[in-house]
Protein backbone atom coordinates (compact mmCIF):
# COMPACT_ATOMS: atom_id res chain seq x y z
CA UNK A 1 0.00 0.00 0.00
CA UNK A 2 1.30 2.97 -0.83
CA UNK A 3 1.21 6.67 0.80
CA UNK A 4 2.98 10.05 1.19
CA UNK A 5 3.01 9.74 4.69
CA UNK A 6 2.78 6.59 7.11
CA UNK A 7 2.51 8.29 10.78
CA UNK A 8 2.86 5.13 13.71
CA UNK A 9 0.96 6.23 16.46
CA UNK A 10 -2.57 8.41 16.66
CA UNK A 11 -1.67 10.06 19.59
CA UNK A 12 -2.21 13.89 19.72
CA UNK A 13 1.28 14.63 17.99
CA UNK A 14 0.47 11.57 15.23
CA UNK A 15 -3.14 12.33 14.88
CA UNK A 16 -2.88 16.10 14.61
CA UNK A 17 0.17 15.84 12.13
CA UNK A 18 -1.90 13.45 10.46
CA UNK A 19 -4.76 15.90 9.76
CA UNK A 20 -2.45 19.10 9.13
CA UNK A 21 -0.60 17.42 6.38
CA UNK A 22 -4.18 16.27 4.38
CA UNK A 23 -5.18 19.40 4.62
CA UNK A 24 -1.91 20.22 2.47
CA UNK A 25 -2.86 17.64 0.18
CA UNK A 26 -0.65 14.48 1.34
CA UNK A 27 -2.30 11.16 1.09
CA UNK A 28 -2.22 9.96 4.65
CA UNK A 29 -1.85 6.53 6.55
CA UNK A 30 -2.30 6.36 10.87
CA UNK A 31 -1.10 2.76 12.28
CA UNK A 32 -2.03 2.48 16.35
CA UNK A 33 -2.02 -0.34 18.72
CA UNK A 34 -5.38 0.96 20.04
CA UNK A 35 -8.80 0.45 18.35
CA UNK A 36 -9.36 3.74 18.71
CA UNK A 37 -7.39 7.22 17.88
CA UNK A 38 -6.13 9.03 20.54
CA UNK A 39 -3.26 7.80 22.24
CA UNK A 40 -2.48 7.84 26.01
CA UNK A 41 -3.45 11.54 25.81
CA UNK A 42 -7.21 11.05 25.39
CA UNK A 43 -7.31 7.44 26.15
CA UNK A 44 -5.86 7.30 29.65
CA UNK A 45 -3.83 10.46 29.98
CA UNK A 46 -5.15 13.89 30.04
CA UNK A 47 -8.39 13.74 28.83
CA UNK A 48 -9.83 10.92 31.99
CA UNK A 49 -7.99 12.45 34.81
CA UNK A 50 -9.01 15.73 33.96
CA UNK A 51 -12.43 14.38 33.95
CA UNK A 52 -12.04 13.04 37.40
CA UNK A 53 -10.54 15.65 38.73
CA UNK A 54 -13.74 17.85 38.00
CA UNK A 55 -15.93 14.57 39.19
CA UNK A 56 -13.83 14.77 42.57
CA UNK A 57 -13.95 18.66 42.89
CA UNK A 58 -17.57 18.79 42.60
CA UNK A 59 -18.08 16.05 45.29
CA UNK A 60 -15.36 18.00 47.66
CA UNK A 61 -16.99 21.22 47.44
CA UNK A 62 -20.35 19.41 47.94
CA UNK A 63 -19.28 18.51 51.03
CA UNK A 64 -16.61 21.27 51.71
CA UNK A 65 -17.64 24.67 50.19
CA UNK A 66 -21.45 24.98 49.38
CA UNK A 67 -22.10 25.81 53.08
CA UNK A 68 -19.84 28.75 52.42
CA UNK A 69 -22.43 30.06 49.60
CA UNK A 70 -25.52 29.54 51.79
CA UNK A 71 -26.08 26.24 49.83
CA UNK A 72 -26.49 22.96 52.02
CA UNK A 73 -26.37 19.68 51.06
CA UNK A 74 -27.19 16.59 53.22
CA UNK A 75 -25.75 13.31 52.43
CA UNK A 76 -23.83 13.80 49.76
CA UNK A 77 -22.44 10.35 48.27
CA UNK A 78 -20.39 9.06 45.79
CA UNK A 79 -21.25 6.74 42.98
CA UNK A 80 -18.44 5.77 41.48
CA UNK A 81 -19.27 3.42 39.36
CA UNK A 82 -20.99 6.08 37.49
CA UNK A 83 -18.23 8.53 37.82
CA UNK A 84 -16.19 6.48 35.95
CA UNK A 85 -18.98 5.68 33.49
CA UNK A 86 -18.85 9.18 32.54
CA UNK A 87 -15.49 9.89 32.20
CA UNK A 88 -15.48 6.45 29.53
CA UNK A 89 -18.47 8.13 27.74
CA UNK A 90 -16.52 10.93 27.43
CA UNK A 91 -13.29 9.40 26.09
CA UNK A 92 -15.61 7.40 23.87
CA UNK A 93 -16.91 10.71 22.15
CA UNK A 94 -13.58 12.73 21.83
CA UNK A 95 -12.29 9.25 20.57
CA UNK A 96 -15.17 8.88 18.23
CA UNK A 97 -14.66 12.50 16.61
CA UNK A 98 -11.14 12.38 16.00
CA UNK A 99 -12.17 8.70 13.81
CA UNK A 100 -14.60 11.87 11.96
CA UNK A 101 -11.74 13.85 10.95
CA UNK A 102 -9.68 10.92 10.22
CA UNK A 103 -12.91 10.30 7.19
CA UNK A 104 -13.27 13.57 6.97
CA UNK A 105 -10.02 14.46 5.70
CA UNK A 106 -9.81 11.32 4.15
CA UNK A 107 -7.17 9.43 6.20
CA UNK A 108 -6.50 5.81 6.64
CA UNK A 109 -6.62 4.68 10.08
CA UNK A 110 -5.01 0.88 10.45
CA UNK A 111 -5.49 -0.85 13.96
CA UNK A 112 -2.03 -3.17 14.15
CA UNK A 113 0.98 -3.26 15.63
CA UNK A 114 3.76 -1.28 13.11
CA UNK A 115 7.17 -2.03 12.98
CA UNK A 116 10.26 -1.34 10.39
CA UNK A 117 11.64 -3.36 7.69
CA UNK A 118 14.43 -3.00 5.09
CA UNK A 119 13.95 -4.12 1.93
CA UNK A 120 15.96 -3.07 -1.21
CA UNK A 121 17.38 0.38 -0.04
CA UNK A 122 13.86 1.24 1.00
CA UNK A 123 12.45 1.57 4.23
CA UNK A 124 9.08 0.09 4.83
CA UNK A 125 6.00 -0.33 8.06
CA UNK A 126 4.78 -3.81 8.06
CA UNK A 127 1.44 -4.24 10.29
CA UNK A 128 0.21 -7.10 11.79
CA UNK A 129 -3.85 -6.26 12.21
CA UNK A 130 -4.98 -7.34 16.00
CA UNK A 131 -8.04 -7.05 17.61
CA UNK A 132 -9.59 -5.31 20.39
CA UNK A 133 -8.10 -7.70 22.37
CA UNK A 134 -4.92 -7.49 20.93
CA UNK A 135 -4.82 -10.66 18.95
CA UNK A 136 -3.83 -11.36 15.79
CA UNK A 137 -6.46 -10.49 13.13
CA UNK A 138 -5.13 -10.84 9.74
CA UNK A 139 -2.41 -10.62 7.45
CA UNK A 140 0.45 -8.62 7.75
CA UNK A 141 0.12 -5.24 5.65
CA UNK A 142 3.02 -3.32 3.85
CA UNK A 143 2.46 0.33 4.16
CA UNK A 144 5.50 2.44 1.68
CA UNK A 145 5.82 5.82 1.51
CA UNK A 146 8.64 8.71 1.32
CA UNK A 147 8.31 10.22 5.02
CA UNK A 148 8.03 8.16 8.02
CA UNK A 149 6.44 9.81 11.20
CA UNK A 150 7.55 7.83 14.29
CA UNK A 151 4.57 9.16 17.48
CA UNK A 152 4.51 6.11 19.46
CA UNK A 153 4.15 8.40 23.15
CA UNK A 154 5.16 7.36 26.19
CA UNK A 155 4.53 4.75 29.35
CA UNK A 156 5.00 4.35 33.00
CA UNK A 157 8.29 4.13 34.20
CA UNK A 158 7.66 0.95 36.53
CA UNK A 159 10.12 0.67 39.87
CA UNK A 160 11.95 -2.52 40.26
CA UNK A 161 10.56 -4.31 42.63
CA UNK A 162 7.19 -2.76 42.73
CA UNK A 163 6.03 -4.39 39.25
CA UNK A 164 2.57 -2.77 37.77
CA UNK A 165 -0.49 -5.23 38.64
CA UNK A 166 -2.91 -2.35 38.36
CA UNK A 167 -5.14 -3.68 41.54
CA UNK A 168 -2.53 -2.69 44.26
CA UNK A 169 0.15 -1.47 42.72
CA UNK A 170 -0.80 1.39 40.26
CA UNK A 171 0.14 2.86 36.89
CA UNK A 172 -1.45 5.97 36.18
CA UNK A 173 -3.82 3.92 33.83
CA UNK A 174 -4.45 1.75 36.92
CA UNK A 175 -5.23 4.98 39.21
CA UNK A 176 -8.27 6.00 36.26
CA UNK A 177 -10.33 2.39 36.92
CA UNK A 178 -10.42 2.02 40.62
CA UNK A 179 -13.42 0.45 41.71
CA UNK A 180 -13.28 2.19 45.28
CA UNK A 181 -11.19 5.05 47.26
CA UNK A 182 -8.78 3.07 49.05
CA UNK A 183 -8.17 4.02 52.64
CA UNK A 184 -4.46 4.96 52.30
CA UNK A 185 -2.80 5.74 49.13
CA UNK A 186 0.71 6.12 48.24
CA UNK A 187 1.77 8.00 45.67
CA UNK A 188 5.43 7.90 44.20
CA UNK A 189 6.45 10.99 43.08
CA UNK A 190 5.41 14.27 43.49
CA UNK A 191 4.98 15.25 39.47
CA UNK A 192 1.94 16.56 37.81
CA UNK A 193 0.59 13.26 36.90
CA UNK A 194 0.81 12.05 41.22
CA UNK A 195 -0.22 15.18 42.49
CA UNK A 196 -3.28 15.34 40.09
CA UNK A 197 -4.14 11.93 40.46
CA UNK A 198 -3.61 12.00 44.17
CA UNK A 199 -5.80 15.25 44.42
CA UNK A 200 -8.76 12.90 43.01
CA UNK A 201 -8.47 10.37 45.49
CA UNK A 202 -7.89 12.41 48.32
CA UNK A 203 -10.91 14.23 47.24
CA UNK A 204 -12.92 11.06 47.16
CA UNK A 205 -12.10 10.24 50.82
CA UNK A 206 -8.35 8.37 50.63
CA UNK A 207 -5.58 8.97 53.01
CA UNK A 208 -2.92 9.73 50.59
CA UNK A 209 0.87 10.59 51.17
CA UNK A 210 3.02 11.72 48.21
CA UNK A 211 6.99 10.21 48.30
CA UNK A 212 8.98 12.36 46.81
CA UNK A 213 13.11 11.34 46.33
CA UNK A 214 13.68 15.16 45.94
CA UNK A 215 13.55 17.82 48.09
CA UNK A 216 10.22 19.36 46.97
CA UNK A 217 7.53 18.67 44.66
CA UNK A 218 7.84 19.47 40.80
CA UNK A 219 11.25 20.96 40.42
CA UNK A 220 11.07 22.34 37.14
CA UNK A 221 8.22 24.69 38.49
CA UNK A 222 9.26 28.37 40.42
CA UNK A 223 9.89 27.89 44.22
CA UNK A 224 7.00 30.33 44.91
CA UNK A 225 4.86 28.06 42.72
CA UNK A 226 6.22 25.17 44.86
CA UNK A 227 5.68 26.97 47.84
CA UNK A 228 2.21 27.97 47.20
CA UNK A 229 0.52 24.68 45.77
CA UNK A 230 2.08 22.52 49.03
CA UNK A 231 0.62 24.82 50.89
CA UNK A 232 -2.65 24.14 49.40
CA UNK A 233 -2.27 20.45 48.37
CA UNK A 234 -1.44 20.41 52.34
CA UNK A 235 -4.94 22.16 53.30
CA UNK A 236 -6.59 19.40 51.01
CA UNK A 237 -5.09 16.61 53.43
CA UNK A 238 -2.54 15.75 51.52
CA UNK A 239 0.94 14.53 53.35
CA UNK A 240 4.54 14.30 52.26
CA UNK A 241 7.76 12.23 52.49
CA UNK A 242 10.80 13.95 50.51
CA UNK A 243 14.14 13.01 50.24
CA UNK A 244 12.58 9.21 50.45
CA UNK A 245 12.19 6.43 47.47
CA UNK A 246 10.46 3.26 47.67
CA UNK A 247 12.62 0.03 46.41
CA UNK A 248 10.47 -3.06 47.77
CA UNK A 249 7.13 -4.36 49.81
CA UNK A 250 5.64 -7.02 51.80
CA UNK A 251 2.08 -7.90 51.69
CA UNK A 252 0.51 -8.61 54.82
CA UNK A 253 -3.62 -9.31 55.77
CA UNK A 254 -4.29 -7.67 52.58
CA UNK A 255 -2.36 -4.32 53.46
CA UNK A 256 1.03 -3.62 51.62
CA UNK A 257 4.40 -2.56 53.80
CA UNK A 258 6.49 -0.47 51.79
CA UNK A 259 10.16 -0.13 52.31
CA UNK A 260 11.55 3.28 51.94
CA UNK A 261 14.87 4.42 51.70
CA UNK A 262 16.37 7.78 52.84
CA UNK A 263 18.05 9.93 49.63
CA UNK A 264 19.26 12.66 52.31
CA UNK A 265 22.35 11.58 55.12
CA UNK A 266 19.96 13.49 57.85
CA UNK A 267 17.15 11.00 57.63
CA UNK A 268 16.72 7.18 59.31
CA UNK A 269 18.19 5.15 56.44
CA UNK A 270 15.16 2.68 56.09
CA UNK A 271 11.70 3.01 57.40
CA UNK A 272 8.52 1.25 56.48
CA UNK A 273 4.86 2.37 55.75
CA UNK A 274 1.59 0.67 55.70
CA UNK A 275 -0.96 1.38 52.70
CA UNK A 276 -3.60 -0.18 50.62
CA UNK A 277 -2.29 0.59 47.40
CA UNK A 278 0.88 2.19 45.90
CA UNK A 279 0.31 4.75 42.77
CA UNK A 280 3.86 5.08 40.48
CA UNK A 281 3.92 8.14 39.37
CA UNK A 282 7.68 8.55 38.73
CA UNK A 283 7.89 9.98 35.13
CA UNK A 284 7.81 8.07 31.42
CA UNK A 285 9.78 6.19 28.97
CA UNK A 286 9.31 5.94 25.28
CA UNK A 287 7.02 3.29 23.56
CA UNK A 288 9.78 2.08 21.29
CA UNK A 289 9.10 -1.64 22.14
CA UNK A 290 8.79 -3.83 18.72
CA UNK A 291 8.91 -1.33 16.35
CA UNK A 292 12.46 -2.60 15.21
CA UNK A 293 14.51 0.48 15.39
CA UNK A 294 17.83 -1.29 15.12
CA UNK A 295 16.85 -3.11 12.03
CA UNK A 296 16.44 -0.01 10.03
CA UNK A 297 19.66 1.92 11.93
CA UNK A 298 17.52 4.66 13.99
CA UNK A 299 19.77 5.56 16.77
CA UNK A 300 18.50 6.38 20.52
CA UNK A 301 19.87 7.82 23.38
CA UNK A 302 21.14 6.54 27.05
CA UNK A 303 17.45 6.80 27.76
CA UNK A 304 15.99 5.03 24.66
CA UNK A 305 14.52 8.46 23.37
CA UNK A 306 14.83 8.36 19.80
CA UNK A 307 17.65 10.77 18.74
CA UNK A 308 16.45 13.36 15.98
CA UNK A 309 17.97 16.78 14.58
CA UNK A 310 16.55 20.17 14.41
CA UNK A 311 14.02 19.09 11.62
CA UNK A 312 12.78 15.90 13.58
CA UNK A 313 14.74 13.53 11.21
CA UNK A 314 16.39 10.33 12.60
CA UNK A 315 19.35 8.36 11.56
CA UNK A 316 17.12 6.63 9.35
CA UNK A 317 16.83 8.42 5.46
CA UNK A 318 12.93 9.71 5.57
CA UNK A 319 11.83 8.77 8.83
CA UNK A 320 11.30 11.44 11.46
CA UNK A 321 9.83 11.42 15.23
CA UNK A 322 8.40 14.09 17.24
CA UNK A 323 6.33 13.83 20.71
CA UNK A 324 7.40 11.90 24.02
CA UNK A 325 9.11 9.72 21.75
CA UNK A 326 12.00 12.21 21.61
CA UNK A 327 11.62 13.37 24.97
CA UNK A 328 11.90 16.81 26.32
CA UNK A 329 8.26 18.32 28.10
CA UNK A 330 5.93 15.65 27.27
CA UNK A 331 3.08 17.19 27.39
CA UNK A 332 0.31 16.68 24.46
CA UNK A 333 0.45 20.46 22.88
CA UNK A 334 4.14 20.03 22.46
CA UNK A 335 3.77 16.84 20.35
CA UNK A 336 0.88 18.93 18.96
CA UNK A 337 2.92 21.69 17.58
CA UNK A 338 6.11 19.44 16.44
CA UNK A 339 3.74 17.40 14.42
CA UNK A 340 2.52 20.61 12.47
CA UNK A 341 5.83 22.24 12.01
CA UNK A 342 7.26 18.78 10.92
CA UNK A 343 4.25 18.00 8.51
CA UNK A 344 4.38 21.76 6.67
CA UNK A 345 8.77 21.51 6.62
CA UNK A 346 7.63 18.04 4.43
CA UNK A 347 5.28 20.63 2.31
CA UNK A 348 7.82 23.76 1.59
CA UNK A 349 6.03 25.80 4.55
CA UNK A 350 7.86 27.32 7.32
CA UNK A 351 7.16 24.92 10.05
CA UNK A 352 8.30 26.06 13.27
CA UNK A 353 8.47 25.55 17.10
CA UNK A 354 9.65 28.02 20.09
CA UNK A 355 10.40 25.36 22.41
CA UNK A 356 11.38 28.61 24.60
CA UNK A 357 7.37 29.20 24.76
CA UNK A 358 5.70 26.06 25.48
CA UNK A 359 3.10 26.61 28.87
CA UNK A 360 2.69 23.47 31.27
CA UNK A 361 0.19 23.71 33.78
CA UNK A 362 -0.99 21.40 36.94
CA UNK A 363 -4.75 20.88 37.14
CA UNK A 364 -4.88 20.76 40.90
CA UNK A 365 -7.04 22.83 42.76
CA UNK A 366 -5.94 25.52 42.40
CA UNK A 367 -4.51 25.20 38.60
CA UNK A 368 -0.77 26.01 38.05
CA UNK A 369 0.26 27.11 35.03
CA UNK A 370 3.78 28.66 33.77
CA UNK A 371 5.33 29.84 30.65
CA UNK A 372 9.28 30.82 29.99
CA UNK A 373 11.58 30.25 32.61
CA UNK A 374 11.58 30.57 36.63
CA UNK A 375 12.86 33.38 38.76
CA UNK A 376 15.88 30.73 39.47
CA UNK A 377 16.36 30.07 35.83
CA UNK A 378 16.63 33.50 34.96
CA UNK A 379 18.87 34.09 37.35
CA UNK A 380 20.94 31.13 36.19
CA UNK A 381 21.44 33.30 33.06
CA UNK A 382 22.78 36.43 34.01
CA UNK A 383 19.47 38.31 33.69
CA UNK A 384 18.97 41.36 35.66
CA UNK A 385 15.70 40.99 36.61
CA UNK A 386 12.12 42.88 38.22
CA UNK A 387 9.22 40.99 39.37
CA UNK A 388 5.98 42.13 39.11
CA UNK A 389 3.60 39.81 41.71
CA UNK A 390 -0.32 40.02 42.01
CA UNK A 391 -2.37 38.06 44.79
CA UNK A 392 -5.94 36.63 43.57
CA UNK A 393 -7.10 37.47 47.01
CA UNK A 394 -7.05 41.39 45.53
CA UNK A 395 -8.76 40.22 41.94
CA UNK A 396 -12.62 41.24 41.99
CA UNK A 397 -13.83 38.14 40.59
CA UNK A 398 -11.66 36.04 42.95
CA UNK A 399 -13.19 37.63 45.65
CA UNK A 400 -17.01 37.45 44.43
CA UNK A 401 -16.89 33.65 43.91
CA UNK A 402 -14.50 32.60 46.67
CA UNK A 403 -11.21 31.66 44.90
CA UNK A 404 -8.66 33.75 45.94
CA UNK A 405 -5.67 31.36 46.97
CA UNK A 406 -2.63 32.06 44.52
CA UNK A 407 -1.07 34.94 42.91
CA UNK A 408 0.52 35.75 38.98
CA UNK A 409 4.20 36.27 38.98
CA UNK A 410 5.97 37.83 36.48
CA UNK A 411 9.67 37.81 35.45
CA UNK A 412 10.45 40.43 33.12
CA UNK A 413 14.71 41.50 32.09
CA UNK A 414 15.08 45.15 33.62
CA UNK A 415 17.34 45.99 31.06
CA UNK A 416 14.52 45.80 28.18
CA UNK A 417 11.25 44.97 30.31
CA UNK A 418 10.94 42.39 28.14
CA UNK A 419 8.75 39.23 29.53
CA UNK A 420 10.83 36.00 30.51
CA UNK A 421 8.68 33.83 32.27
CA UNK A 422 4.99 33.42 33.93
CA UNK A 423 3.24 31.50 36.66
CA UNK A 424 0.04 31.67 37.85
CA UNK A 425 -1.20 29.86 40.80
CA UNK A 426 -4.86 30.23 40.94
CA UNK A 427 -8.09 28.88 39.26
CA UNK A 428 -8.78 29.18 35.71
CA UNK A 429 -4.59 29.49 35.81
CA UNK A 430 -4.59 26.64 32.47
CA UNK A 431 -6.41 29.25 30.66
CA UNK A 432 -4.83 32.48 31.37
CA UNK A 433 -1.60 31.01 30.88
CA UNK A 434 -2.31 31.19 27.01
CA UNK A 435 -2.43 34.91 26.93
CA UNK A 436 1.10 34.88 28.49
CA UNK A 437 2.34 32.54 25.97
CA UNK A 438 0.87 34.99 23.05
CA UNK A 439 2.70 38.03 24.47
CA UNK A 440 6.31 36.06 25.23
CA UNK A 441 5.75 35.27 21.59
CA UNK A 442 5.63 38.46 20.29
CA UNK A 443 8.52 39.89 22.72
CA UNK A 444 5.87 41.56 24.88
CA UNK A 445 7.10 43.72 27.56
CA UNK A 446 5.37 44.12 31.33
CA UNK A 447 4.12 46.98 30.12
CA UNK A 448 2.68 45.78 27.17
CA UNK A 449 0.51 42.94 29.27
CA UNK A 450 -0.58 46.01 32.12
CA UNK A 451 -1.70 48.59 29.25
CA UNK A 452 -3.72 45.95 27.27
CA UNK A 453 -7.49 46.27 28.11
CA UNK A 454 -8.94 43.84 30.05
CA UNK A 455 -12.62 42.84 31.15
CA UNK A 456 -13.96 43.33 34.18
CA UNK A 457 -14.31 41.69 36.30
CA UNK A 458 -11.98 38.58 35.56
CA UNK A 459 -9.34 36.50 36.40
CA UNK A 460 -7.05 37.78 33.73
CA UNK A 461 -6.97 41.19 35.58
CA UNK A 462 -4.20 39.65 37.71
CA UNK A 463 -2.22 39.10 35.22
CA UNK A 464 -2.81 42.71 34.00
CA UNK A 465 -2.03 43.77 37.47
CA UNK A 466 1.05 41.94 37.51
CA UNK A 467 2.21 44.03 34.67
CA UNK A 468 1.90 46.85 36.23
CA UNK A 469 3.44 45.69 39.83
CA UNK A 470 6.64 44.63 37.39
CA UNK A 471 7.19 48.08 35.39
CA UNK A 472 5.53 50.38 37.41
CA UNK A 473 3.22 49.85 40.69
CA UNK A 474 0.35 47.60 40.28
CA UNK A 475 -3.64 49.39 40.79
CA UNK A 476 -4.93 47.43 43.12
CA UNK A 477 -2.45 46.38 45.56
Amino acid sequence: MQFDLIIIGAGPGGYVAAIRAAQLGMKVAVVDSRAKAGGTCLNVGCIPSKTLLHSSHKYWSANNEFDHYGITCDNVDIDLKKMIAHKDAIIDDLTSGIGFLFRKNKIEFIHGRASFKKSEEKTTVQVQPIDEGGKIAGDVKILEAPHIIIATGSKPIEIPGLPFDEKKILSSTGALTLTHAPHHLVVIGGGYIGLELGSVWRRLGSEVTVVEAMPDIVMTMDKDVRDSLKKSLMNLGISFKFHRKVFGYRQHEKKMHLQLAATNETLEKEEMMVCDAVLVAVGRTPCTDHLGLKDVGIATDERGFITVDKGFKTSCAGVYAIGDVIGGMMLAHKAEEEGIALVESLNTQAGHINYNVIPAVIFTQPEVASVGLTEEQAKEQGYTLKIGKFPMAANSLAKAISQTEGFVKIIADQKTDRVLGVHIVGAQAGAMIAEAAIAMEFSASAEDLARTCHAHPTFSEALKEAGWETFSKALHK
